[in-house]
């Protein structure tokens, strides 16, 4: 697809539509025409429209969606990206490559070839810190064996744990780095960065308390969703359990919050504004310590790393315990712990009857996660809503067009419809519980549902009526 170009696909287009910007004045909002091959029902082919014919088919359809039975939602990196660059208006540090003491040829040779199994370009050092991890652990095997070479193996087996140690701290370093960048920016533009964070994530979690709550699911290290969430004043409900250095407890009981209503006893009711929440591929934050996963108290967006993996109780843990696993092409690291879980609770959750998903910013370069999101379409009565800046690759079109369950698929695609602050101006609900404004529609629906009625004589504006 072209830098410009839209792609809107909900459940009653046959087929996605494309459509473009054009040429327009400036201060007026942005105009978009339907590409030469496309065709819809709600729109005539030459004649321009704005995002106000667009909020017309986009927010009713998202609001209807929101308030299903089991909601879901799943962010990548979009989502890091578009606030880094909303406060600070500049890119997230990049996730390039590095060089490696021993191996590094090896290492980057298998590190591309899995990179283009996944569908991207080139590898990068999350493909790197994997080769790496499974050549290591091979070294350690063969030189712990009585095989002639195997002092010579076990010299490069320590100088690639330490060269390994440090592009892990190096990454992590870079992740904070990206942090630092969000609380850093100028005041101004870091609340408008932090209320459009707000806004986005309180679209999702506004439910009634007598619904599902809802999931949010990450593949991010960063804590940005964290943050967010605390501005808000969203609980999110986890699986760890403490206060000082919190343990990851596999045995997940289904913990909830309640409060007691004035003048009711012994009939609590669920809180409002609160979200479970699954990081799929570890944090920053977390710690293999003491047989345990642990989550140690990194400041948000902190200078450095090193000094908060000193503190007691994590028994002098490095670099290399830190949970921050690459994505795997084979899926080695879902099948151990504590990343099983993790990936349990998320099939768990979307493989459900009722149940809508909404990826944001998520670029569908995770096998593990693509089969479970396929494995949910099944169910007749899920829906996958795919929001994203752009498909430069084409991954997310080959994935609609490869699990074919088209009328079950919505699409939000490029740079205006996939954009957070257009997102949040336009399209997404309305960030709050307003049973006032639902009350006032259903009680004039119920007075002028008759589109034949007269109008009330002007003296019949009484009693009760305001």
């Amino acid at each position: 697809m072209n830098k410009d170009d839209q792609i809107l696909k909900s459940r009653d287009d046959k087929a996605p539509i494309v459509f473009s910007k054009v040429a327009e004045a400036s201060g007026t909002e942005e105009s978009f025409k339907l590409a030469d091959d496309s065709e819809c029902s709600w729109q005539k082919k030459d004649e321009a429209f704005g995002p106000a014919k667009l909020r017309e088919r986009i927010e009713p359809w998202l609001t209807a969606l929101f308030q299903s039975e089991h909601f879901e939602l799943l962010v990548g990196s979009g989502l890091s990206h578009a606030v880094h660059q909303m406060a600070a208006n500049q890119a997230l540090p990049g996730m390039g490559t590095v060089q490696f003491a021993e191996f590094d040829t090896e290492i980057n040779t298998e590190a591309k070839k899995s990179a283009e199994a996944a569908g991207r370009m080139s590898g990068n050092i999350e493909d790197q810190i994997r080769v790496a991890s499974e050549l290591l652990r091979g070294l350690e095997i063969i030189s712990e064996s009585k095989a002639e070479n195997t002092k010579e193996l076990g010299k490069k087996s320590a100088a690639l744990k330490n060269s390994l140690s440090e592009v892990l701290k190096a990454f992590a370093a870079s992740v904070l780095k990206g942090e630092n960048g969000l609380i850093t920016a100028k005041t101004k533009e870091r609340e408008k960065a932090f209320n459009y964070l707000v806004s986005f994530l309180m679209s999702f979690a506004s439910r009634t308390g007598t619904r599902d709550r809802l999931q949010i699911f990450t593949t991010n290290y960063d804590r940005y969703l964290e943050a967010g969430a605390d501005v808000a004043g969203l609980h999110l409900l986890d699986r760890f359990v403490g206060s000082l250095l919190p343990v990851f407890r596999s045995s997940r009981l289904d913990v909830d919050m309640h409060y007691n209503p004035p003048g009711i006893r012994g009939e609590p009711r669920y809180l409002e504004g609160v979200a479970k929440f699954t990081k799929l591929h570890g944090s920053l934050d977390w710690v293999d310590a003491e047989k345990s996963i642990r989550r140690m108290s990194l400041p948000f967006g902190a200078e450095s790393i090193e000094p908060y993996l000193k503190a007691p109780g994590l028994a002098g843990a490095g670099a290399r315990q830190l949970m921050i696993y690459p994505n795997s092409a084979k899926d080695r690291e879902t099948t151990a712990y504590p990343y099983v879980e993790l990936f349990r609770d998320f099939a768990a959750a979307v493989c459900r009857p009722n149940s809508t998903l909404i990826c944001f910013g998520y670029s569908f370069g995770d096998e593990h996660i693509n089969r479970v999101i396929e494995d949910m379409l099944t169910i007749p009565s899920t829906h996958l809503v795919v929001v994203s800046y752009g498909d430069p690759l084409g991954r997310i079109m080959q994935i609609y067009e490869k699990m074919g369950r088209h009328a079950q698929i919505t699409l939000l695609i490029g740079n205006h419809l996939g954009d957070l602050q257009t997102l949040v101006d336009n399209y997404l609900p309305k960030p709050a519980i307003d049973r006032t404004t639902m009350r006032m529609a259903e009680l004039l629906k119920s007075r002028w549902s008759g589109s034949h009625a007269a109008a009330p004589p002007a003296d019949a504006k009484g009693e009760g009526e305001q």
